[in-house]
């Protein structure tokens, strides 16, 4: 699924446009953020994919949630 990540004064969250969702990451698997999952405060667990660790924000990048039939 695409999702837009960007940072906030709150910290990072994930805005996902066919939801009109917008969550906080409360959880990271990596420090880099890219290319491990990301746990976002409704409970969903997204994948992302592997980027640069200098990538700017904000950016739209296709997204795996867990559990989701593929």
């Amino acid at each position: 699924m695409k999702v837009m990540i960007r940072r906030g004064e709150k910290g990072l969250s994930v805005y996902v446009p066919k939801k009109d969702l917008e969550e906080a990451i409360v959880e990271t698997e990596r420090e880099t953020l890219w290319g491990g999952s990301v746990k976002l405060r409704n409970g969903w667990t997204l994948i992302l994919p592997d980027m640069p660790a200098d990538t700017k924000l904000p950016i739209t990048v296709n997204a795996r949630k867990l559990g989701e039939d593929e």
